[in-house]
């Protein structure tokens, strides 16, 4: 009997051997399928096919393998704006493309400058004589501002288009905290540092609200004028402040009444699109299915079309999203991470000029410091160094900004938000309402400090607050410096408020208007290089590949149709509002360092915070550990 067990492990062992050798040659032959650099023939004379599922980011984050290969469901996509935009110029100069067609049926959104640029890549391709159609369900702001410059815009006949205006409303956990008797210890220096208050207040502080309408109706006001200018026809004020009249015109159907505003030109299913599309592309000779048509996918276009690198090198490092500790990243802007990609670029000593792309809220003070002392090694070797700021540049991101020597932003460009905070919570009363209590012997007044149990001592509150001051006058002081104004009118520009690209332009923390390609041309000129004889290298970036990029490329249209409808689309904002709860309440207990963030900022421009599966969960896990401690 023993020797049967033994010759039944085995057998076993020998099951799972060769299942994991079939499983491991599966993926192997997947990847190189996936990863081969298309041909010529891989590009097919007719349609370029942009499928936008998901956001349009700065820099896409890195998918985990095993947390793929574990999740219930497919990630959401995430596509590089610069990416979209070189496909649509390549597109304009190329023949064999004929037709660019937009599937912004699964598209959620993206950053205003980014959507703008997209836009007048979409320009350009129409004023090389091809037609631009776009195809959606359910049109708010965001895939409005692309759509808006096609030639031809489809909306499902069970879709819509609607216009909404920027803004959010903020969460507030002051109420929360009392009942669940928690103590939140606030720092801070800035009348408009706003982002301690959903800690301490129910609802927004006055001057926190001025603050915030006077960025938003900036905001509002660019974007109603880039739409404009797209379709000048639309009648933006009946949209938005007549929309049961305007619904109930068309007899409450939101796809007429968004072609009688001119928001949309087609109503049609995506067969009637393709079919469209077929008589402008023609038929497609691999697939002779039912509303097929020639086109190129924007990955294989993209690979078949590799970026121009000759002439001398102009590096350009990305700093994208929230700055942390660490190697966090891309997607995150982990300090260790992007330290150590301008090291490596610095010792090969072969950049001519070096551009920042900053599309960030801020984070660590500490992590924005060493990046900030990383571009000042470039600084002393005389490398010209020139910021390009997305949506983005506020706070960390400004602080990282100050070693330039010019920097440029987009009217709709969300910077400053000079100020500084710390917040740490204390449980005292909450663990004494449980039995536990706390006791000890204390040599001086710090002893033990900070105390998260009993609660800080006023000689710790005071040193924190102290720490918080100082941090403050070292940010306004690097600001004044870098910008050449007064550091005694930092009332005027700094107290932590947020501000909208053309206001930053006004009070001198912004140089001009411009996107990453002027920053580079400008970076040019200050190295020195004539005659475009150069090119952009982007520093730490390293193209998608292995098992994370298989099944992210897998899953990347699995949610296709992600936005549905109007009512679909909705949803979805519910599930990023659990993730925003639960990273607000993640930064209250995480106990973080001082830090140099604008939290509204993400609501404001464009950071996308994409739900776990079961942040339900890790939401009541915060909230148990909240009174656990």
């Amino acid at each position: 009997m023993e020797f049967a067990r033994k010759v039944w492990k085995v057998l076993v062992a020998v099951k799972d051997g060769l299942a994991l050798m079939v499983l491991l040659m599966f993926f192997g032959l997947l990847y190189a399928a996936l990863s081969a650099r298309p041909g010529a023939a891989a590009v097919q004379e007719g349609a370029l096919l942009l499928k936008l599922d998901g956001f349009v980011v700065e820099e896409p984050s890195a998918p985990d393998p095993l947390t793929l290969l574990m999740a219930q469901q497919a990630p959401v996509g995430e596509h590089r704006a610069r990416d979209v935009v070189r496909a649509l110029r390549t597109a304009a100069e190329d023949d064999r493309i004929k037709v660019v067609a937009l599937d912004l049926s699964g598209f959620l959104g993206g950053g205003q400058v980014h959507l703008q640029d997209i836009g007048e890549a979409i320009d350009g391709v129409r004023k090389s004589g091809k037609k631009v159609f776009a195809f959606g369900i359910a049109y708010l702001d965001d895939a409005m501002l692309i759509a808006a410059h096609a030639d031809e815009v489809w909306v499902d006949p069970q879709g819509g288009a609607f216009i909404t205006g920027p803004g959010s409303s903020h969460l507030y956990y002051a109420g929360l905290l009392e009942k669940l008797k928690v103590k939140a210890n606030v720092f801070r220096v800035g009348t408009f540092k706003s982002a301690v208050e959903p800690y301490m207040l129910s609802g927004p502080s006055e001057a926190s609200r001025r603050a915030d309408e006077a960025l938003y109706g900036a905001l509002w006001q660019t974007w109603q004028a880039d739409f404009r200018k797209a379709r000048p026809k639309v009648d933006i004020a009946r949209v938005t402040r007549q929309t049961a009249d305007w619904l109930a015109a068309s007899g409450n159907d939101s796809a007429k009444a968004a072609k009688a505003a001119g928001m949309v030109d087609r109503i049609g299913t995506i067969s009637d699109f393709n079919l469209r599309l077929r008589e402008v592309a023609g038929e497609d000779p691999r697939d002779d299915s039912f509303a097929s048509y020639a086109h190129t996918d924007m990955a294989d276009w993209l690979a078949a079309n590799p970026e121009d690198q000759h002439g001398k090198a102009i590096g350009v490092v990305t700093i994208a999203g929230e700055i942390v500790d660490g190697e966090a990243g891309p997607g995150v802007a982990g300090s260790e991470r992007i330290v150590a990609a301008l090291e490596d670029a610095l010792a090969d000593d072969d950049l001519a000029a070096l551009v920042v792309r900053v599309d960030s809220p801020g984070g660590s003070l500490m992590a924005s410091e060493h990046i900030r002392r990383a571009l000042l090694r470039f600084k002393s070797r005389k490398v010209p160094i020139v910021v390009s700021m997305a949506n983005l540049g506020a706070s960390g991101g400004y602080w990282v900004s100050t070693p330039a020597s010019r920097i440029f932003a987009e009217p709709g460009t969300i910077t400053g938000s000079i100020g500084v905070f710390a917040v740490l919570p204390s449980f005292g009363e909450a663990l004494g309402q449980l039995g536990v209590t706390e006791d000890g012997v204390k040599t001086t007044p710090l002893t033990g400090e900070p105390d998260i149990v009993g609660g800080f001592s006023p000689e710790m509150s005071a040193i924190m607050q102290a720490r918080v001051e100082s941090s403050y006058r070292e940010f306004t002081s690097l600001v004044a410096k870098s910008r050449g104004i007064s550091v005694a009118r930092a009332p005027d520009w700094a107290e932590g408020r947020p501000w909208d690209g053309g206001s930053a332009r006004q009070l001198g923390l912004v140089d001009q208007f411009g996107g990453l390609d002027d920053a580079l041309a400008h970076a040019a000129r200050l190295a020195k290089l004539e005659g475009g004889d150069w090119h952009a290298r982007y520093i730490g970036e390293q193209p998608a590949s292995g098992l994370g990029a298989i099944l992210s490329r897998l899953g990347a249209s699995a949610k296709a149709g992600a936005g549905g409808d109007f009512i679909s689309a909705v949803a979805m904002r519910q599930d990023r509002l659990i993730a925003r709860i639960e990273a607000s309440l993640r930064r209250l207990v995480d106990g973080r360092g001082v830090q140099a963030m604008c939290v509204e900022c993400p609501a404001l421009g464009f950071a996308p915070s994409q739900p776990e599966n079961g942040a339900g969960r890790s939401l009541l896990m915060l909230l148990l550990s909240a009174t656990t401690g």
